[in-house]
């Protein structure tokens, strides 16, 4: 008969540890966000977080059921269109403020550097990452086309 030893759900040593350091880091980052003006911080969050279920969230779903409804029954090329959609919205919502030139004076007094070349770079990026999907795309369509030409000529060679 052999006996089990009981463990603890918490994982290794080295995860709590980690585990540990990330809250204490947080808990630094966020008494230091919260220093100046906690206010404007927590309206922030919850802004942020009213336009993303209020709009957002209904605008992409929306968005998404119509590509869906236009791909109809070849649906296999929706996630080539979905990817790097999201991904370049991602970065639009992240970069939004200097992609338009809102605050394109602030970051140059404070890095020294031109804000004027996020728009450009931004477009470039979407155009790199909608070629890049339709490159995997044409490339699995020719791949299976032809796995499907090798498997039915196997089957005829069979009979």
């Amino acid at each position: 008969m052999t006996r089990l030893r009981p463990t603890l759900p918490l994982g290794s040593p080295l995860q709590i540890l980690l585990l540990a350091c990330s809250f204490a880091l947080s808990t630094y980052a966020g008494v230091r966000l919260l220093e100046g003006d906690w206010f404007q911080v927590a309206l922030w969050v919850v802004g942020a977080a009213l336009l993303h279920d209020l709009v957002l969230l209904p605008l992409y779903a929306a968005a998404d059921h119509a590509l869906v409804r236009a791909a109809g029954r070849r649906r296999r090329g929706v996630p080539y269109v979905r990817v790097p959609a999201a991904l370049s919205l991602l970065l639009l919502l992240v970069w939004f403020p200097l992609i338009t030139g809102q605050v394109a004076d602030r970051y140059h007094a404070a890095t020294a550097l031109p804000a004027d070349r996020f728009l450009t770079r931004w477009l470039l990026l979407t155009a790199l990452l909608f070629g890049g999907s339709a490159v995997v795309f044409a490339a699995r369509s020719v791949w299976s086309a032809r796995s499907r030409r090798v498997g039915e000529g196997r089957a005829r060679s069979v009979w």
